[in-house]
């Protein structure tokens, strides 16, 4: 520990915390864009956290500057506060203050520091940048114009999946930051996970909006047809105020109903559906020697990953699509042709908590006879836009179920998919029950069970059979994994791969994590909110009756009656698809 004073006040503090950090610890909120946001800090290059410390040359940036013995730090000088208020306007004169229109409206820290520091408008007047504006993929979308050059997005390609798709371009007033050559995202190997939006301060990068989509299918008269993934559940309240971790799965079925859809269904059966051809997948790779390990394939920013960085790889994935495309697919099949409707007249939307998912949908491999499985796909972020422009008054809604008609069941073991370890545990339930023929006493595999980024590893004894198996979320931890395949090091049978750190409760479309903007939540939110997200979903597994996949009483009844048994040439037909390696494609034509 060490002794400093702020405002001439006395403190212990522990060494080698910064002086934002320290202030933070004692009290003192300085203003800031860079700090307390998922660890990725541009080295003080902003200017906005500057505060005067005594025996120092000049102000110093409080967000790099570590605290010291004896030292004594002043926020409130006229000179500190003159010249955080002066860098906050300096940003604002080359920003596009279009901030009505902006989809960060509301959650901007830019606007926040501007109005904590007392910004004033058009003190700084003269040419701006040049814009640089990518509309072109189907999951990201860039705009120089709101960028304040701070490198997050760039540190968080980094952290995550040890990659580098943005860097800044040019130097001086010139700079802006984009894919290498300014390329678009469809132009370049970015997976389209969405992480760079989740630490963007201003509206620079954003999800592709489909909203508008959306309102034109029901203007079209078509079949509106809505199913929502398990990881949006725990993490939608946060848009209404809600605490961290609150699941708010009726209001979200309610509304839901009241925004107009026809039917709205959970993934939780898509995600059964998965496990039970996924599940009968690696039971026949295990018993016909087929290539080992199998990996999954439910994330579709993963998948991107794999395709272009290991196409040598491609035949270690599982086949299967992803939850919400194989269940888009059996919408416009089955559930179609038992309505006696036309698939061509079924407009399937998605609420995902992944912007790659946007891109998934757009693959040629995801269509069946030219037919898309899903025609939408919006985040939670949009879905809480969607709400809120309706007049919905969120938390006053009734708690309501998922339409029952012919996929309205689900499972436990679905609705952990959306956490790093689900899949690998659903998958496990049913391949326990596929090997003994018995259920397995205490349903839970909780050594695969975990909320963080990095590797874990198990082995699972199965009547006798040892399974070797691995889990990995976020590619940088991913990259491990897959060179001990390609070395033939590795020693597993089975591996699941999460394309964002956590899993799909921190995707890319999930509601944004601010400290400044949840007054309301512990100072170590941005520690524990990906559990406290995990939490909620494991609670609802525990609450379901039915914890197996296999159990899914419509599953069974869907084979029956439809598909015939996993993995049948049906089931290849509608819920498979195949990968093919690449340098970069364009999935959509330049409009």
């Amino acid at each position: 520990m060490v002794n400093i004073k702020i405002e001439g006040i006395s403190y212990q503090v522990e060494e080698g915390l910064t002086i934002l950090e320290a202030a933070k610890a004692c009290g003192y909120e300085i203003p800031s864009l860079c700090a307390f946001n998922h660890g990725e800090c541009n080295q003080g290059s902003c200017r906005v956290c500057l505060v005067e410390v005594t025996g120092a040359r000049g102000l110093v940036a409080s967000c790099v500057y570590p605290v010291a013995e004896g030292m004594e730090i002043k926020i409130s000088t006229p000179a500190a506060v003159e010249a955080r208020r002066a860098s906050v306007e300096l940003l604002l004169s080359n920003h596009n203050k279009n901030c009505q229109q902006c989809d960060k409206n509301g959650q901007c820290e830019l606007l926040n520091v501007a109005y904590l520091t007392g910004a004033r408008d058009d003190m700084f007047k003269g040419s701006m940048s040049e814009p640089h504006i990518d509309r072109i993929a189907p999951g990201l979308v860039r705009d120089t114009t709101k960028c304040i050059l701070c490198g997050r997005c760039i540190e968080r390609c980094k952290n995550a999946h040890g990659l580098g798709i943005l860097g800044f371009e040019n130097r001086g007033f010139e700079t802006f930051v984009a894919p290498a050559e300014d390329r678009s995202f469809a132009d370049s190997p970015c997976i389209q996970c969405g992480q760079c939006v989740n630490v963007c301060p201003t509206g620079a990068l954003m999800e592709n909006s489909e909203i508008t989509k959306i309102d034109e299918a029901f203007k079209s008269g078509k079949h509106v047809i809505v199913q929502a993934a398990p990881a949006v559940r725990a993490a939608l309240g946060e848009e209404f105020g809600y605490p961290i971790g609150t699941p708010v799965t009726g209001k979200m079925i309610a509304a839901l109903r009241r925004l107009g859809f026809e039917r709205v269904y959970d993934v939780n059966f898509g995600a059964d559906l998965t496990i039970m051809e996924e599940g009968t997948e690696l039971l026949g790779r295990l018993t016909n020697g087929g290539v080992l390990p199998m990996i999954t394939s439910c994330s579709p920013g993963w998948i991107n990953y794999a395709e272009y960085n290991y196409g040598d790889l491609l035949p270690h994935l599982s086949s299967c699509k992803s939850p919400h495309q194989m269940q888009g697919a059996v919408i416009k099949s089955y559930w179609a042709e038992q309505n006696g409707i036309d698939p061509k007249d079924v407009f399937v939307v998605s609420v995902m908590p992944c912007v790659a998912k946007k891109f998934e949908k757009e693959r040629e491999q995801e269509k069946v006879n030219g037919i898309a499985d899903v025609d939408a796909v919006i985040t939670t972020r949009e879905l809480a836009r969607m709400i809120k422009r309706s007049g919905i008054l969120f938390n006053k809604l009734p708690d309501e179920e998922w339409d029952q008609d012919i996929m309205g069941d689900y499972t436990g073991a679905g609705v952990i998919f959306g956490v790093t370890g689900g899949v690998m545990e659903a998958a496990l339930r049913t391949v326990y029950f596929k090997l003994t023929g018995k259920e397995k006493e205490g349903i839970e595999f909780k050594e695969v069970r975990g909320h963080e980024a990095g590797i874990r590893e198990a082995s699972i004894d199965i009547n006798g059979t040892v399974v070797n198996v691995a889990l990995a979320s976020g590619m940088k931890s991913a990259k491990v994994l897959l060179d001990e395949i390609k070395e033939g090091k590795s020693k597993y049978h089975f591996i699941e791969i999460m394309g964002c750190p956590g899993g799909c409760i921190n995707g890319g479309g999930q509601p944004y994590v601010r400290s400044c903007f949840l007054p309301n939540e512990d100072d170590d939110i941005l520690d524990t909110y990906k559990e406290k997200r995990a939490n909620a979903l494991y609670s609802e597994d525990e609450r379901q009756v039915i914890r197996q996949s296999h159990n899914n009483p419509q599953i069974k009844e869907l084979y029956d009656k439809f598909l015939g048994e996993p993995n049948s040439h049906k089931a290849h037909e509608l819920l498979h698809t195949s990968y093919a390696a690449r340098e970069g494609f364009n999935p959509v034509d330049e409009k």
